[in-house]
């Protein structure tokens, strides 16, 4: 089953608050409010044909597939992988400009989740004088908002708020961080919704597209603090951990 939302995120409440209204919103808001906060809640879409800046769920799976490939192994322990992708080219399936994996445990930084890694990694490709796309700093910061960014679980408060101040055109996770604590993962129990939410003041608007092929980016996650949980594909469980089979690595 594929769980498929998605939300607009503007300057300002009331242009968020008038553009839920639209009919070509196909999930359905419930808003509230309380002094100036502004909460609402959204009801998953469950299907598997809807399109969403006239890009197609197929090539939203198939990018959310390419994350979980930039892992670089098939059952990394800490496996929170992006890709970065320009889909306002030609192309109808979408540019890939970069991808970064959690690389906490082999660089000792740790801010270097999935997100940071790419972002970073996409800077570096952006400004390479002998790379393709040979941006100034200024142009590359400005490159970053016809960018979509897919993750496979859904960004820290950290990584959701680097998103937002890189201005994204588009944030699209799988797993959702709510799937994550029930499975045991520690996180700090924000939502990237919340993080949006609180954004307004920043120039450009992104849409945040929420859920995506979750029946293939869950396993990923749920084997960690599981027993029982079969091990994603590739791999298998040894001493109660799972590795990648021989034919994998």
């Amino acid at each position: 089953m594929h769980l498929y939302v998605y939300f607009d995120i503007h300057q300002k409440p009331s242009l968020m608050i008038r553009d839920m209204m639209q009919p070509r919103l196909v999930c359905r808001a419930v808003l509230c409010f309380s002094s100036l906060v502004l909460c609402h809640k959204q009801a998953p879409i469950e299907e598997s044909t809807l399109s969403i800046n006239g890009i197609p769920f197929s090539t939203r799976a198939y990018w959310m597939r390419q994350a979980n490939i930039a892992l670089g192994a098939p059952c990394p322990y800490a496996a929170f992988g992006t890709v970065i992708v320009n889909h306002t080219g030609a192309s109808e399936l979408g540019e890939l400009v970069c991808t970064g994996a959690n690389s906490r445990s082999s660089t000792g930084n740790p801010t270097l989740h999935g997100e940071m890694a790419a972002i970073d990694n996409c800077t570096a490709i952006l400004t390479d004088p002998s790379g393709p796309y040979k941006l100034s700093p200024s142009e590359a910061l400005a490159a970053f908002a016809d960018l979509t960014l897919y993750t496979n679980a859904e960004s820290c408060p950290m990584c959701a708020s680097a998103i937002r101040w890189a201005e994204f055109r588009e944030y699209v996770y799988g797993t959702s961080i709510d799937s994550l604590i029930a499975k045991g993962w520690s996180q700090i129990r924000i939502s990237s919704m919340e993080v949006f939410r609180q954004s307004f003041d920043l120039p450009n608007p992104s849409r945040l597209i929420a859920g995506v092929l979750t029946n293939e980016t869950d396993p990923y996650f749920f084997w960690q603090n599981d027993p029982e949980y079969p091990c994603p594909k590739g791999c298998s469980r040894v001493e109660g951990s799972c590795q990648a089979d021989s034919e994998s690595k």
